[in-house]
């Protein structure tokens, strides 16, 4: 009977969508938009979600470092992405939905990069997100 109990909640766990390891409610808050206007300090291409970090220099060239949660790395690629459209250095600027905690992290939606162009960085549960 134990075996038989172990393996229904084995197959359980197993069916579960895999977007329910992470859902966008449960760590960023979707009325905290925040706008950083800055430069890469590094990109992350790691699943289950890419990582942007980002330095934005206030008035008095005081520095605040974000770091954006993206979408998955097969995901931006469908999306429009390439893994050379951002590199260390580069001037962006990103839009998001900051965490709960109040930490300097958010989950990113828009980023425009050096070319102008905009492209979606969250994941599926981003609010915006483009259609499959």
């Amino acid at each position: 009977m134990k075996t038989l109990c172990a393996a229904a909640a084995a197959l359980l766990v197993a069916t579960m969508p895999i977007s329910a390891h992470h859902a966008f409610a449960a760590e960023y808050d979707e009325n905290k938009l925040v706008t950083v206007f800055g430069t890469v300090t590094g990109i992350k291409w790691t699943n289950p979600h890419a990582w942007l970090y980002v330095d934005e220099k206030d008035e008095r060239n005081q520095v605040t470092s974000w770091s954006f949660e993206m979408g998955s790395p097969n995901g931006l690629l469908h999306r429009g992405w390439t893994r050379t459209d951002l590199k260390k250095g580069d001037r962006i600027t990103v839009d998001g939905y900051r965490a709960k905690n109040g930490r300097k992290v958010a989950n990113a939606r828009t980023v425009t990069l050096p070319d102008g162009r905009k492209l979606f960085g969250g994941f599926q549960t981003t609010p915006g997100a483009p259609a499959k």
